[in-house]
């Protein structure tokens, strides 16, 4: 697993003995801070994405963390043995982390999330793909608005999540996603979108507890069979056909 210094921030390996961390969730934006980017500080900081780092790293040194996870930049996607690697364990990663930090980009917390003029319901990170395990697979989650102030956590807007995500709201209270059936897990994923076809599927497999390694250009209708298959070797819950 490759971390980011808070401080630093460098990049470092851990093979075994992996510190506490932070991670961070976040929506792609334009101009993304990559894995090469951030071997150059200069360069790095030149793009409009470099802001989101450096404020997620203030955050989790505020809190004492000395290292976060953020897929963008600790992720060599150019290595396709690599990105297969971490898509099959992001969601260990998630759920590893002491503390998730969610950046919604286009929320701001003028209202409270509970007041009908709130923009938190009609958050884009709530509609993505990937968001899903990004949510119930960390012990502490905590939602900042556009400038980096604290909206509330998991916890504290479980209703309110609940509500948006059509997720029981047990969940955000320590209920293990595995006592509910494959077609009320894959309901929770049934209004989210990706940008490419096949991580309709890549991004269900932690929720599923499988693993495969991911194909692109195999389409999202093969990739979806391959998952459902991997399901059933795992699970004889016969909802799946639903």
């Amino acid at each position: 697993m490759r971390l980011l210094n808070t401080q630093t921030l460098k990049l470092q390996e851990f093979d075994t003995d992996i510190p506490r961390y932070a991670i961070l969730s976040h929506r792609w934006e334009k101009e993304e801070v990559t894995f090469q980017d951030i071997q150059n500080l200069q360069t790095a900081s030149l793009k409009a994405g470099y802001a989101k780092v450096w404020n997620a790293c203030a955050r989790a040194r505020n809190y004492d963390f000395e290292w976060i996870w953020i897929d963008s930049c600790c992720i060599n996607k150019e290595s396709s043995a690599e990105l297969s690697e971490a898509i099959n364990s992001m969601y260990q990663y998630y759920e590893d982390a002491v503390v998730c930090y969610v950046y919604l980009c286009d929320v701001s917390i003028e209202f409270h999330p509970r007041n009908p003029k709130s923009t938190f319901k009609d958050s884009q990170w709530f509609k993505r793909g990937w968001t899903l395990q990004e949510l119930v697979a960390p012990r502490n989650v905590v939602f900042l608005d556009k400038y980096w102030v604290r909206i509330g956590t998991r916890w504290t807007l479980r209703d309110v999540v609940s509500a948006i995500t059509s997720i029981p709201v047990e969940v955000f209270e320590g209920r293990d996603i595995n006592t509910y059936s494959v077609a009320q897990r894959m309901s929770w994923a049934s209004l989210r979108e990706t940008t490419r076809a096949e991580d309709q599927a890549y991004s269900l497999m932690g929720i599923f507890g499988v693993s495969m390694p991911p194909i692109y250009g195999e389409g999202g209708a093969k990739a979806f069979m391959r998952l459902q298959q991997e399901i059933i070797k795992i699970s004889d819950d016969r909802s799946i056909f639903a």
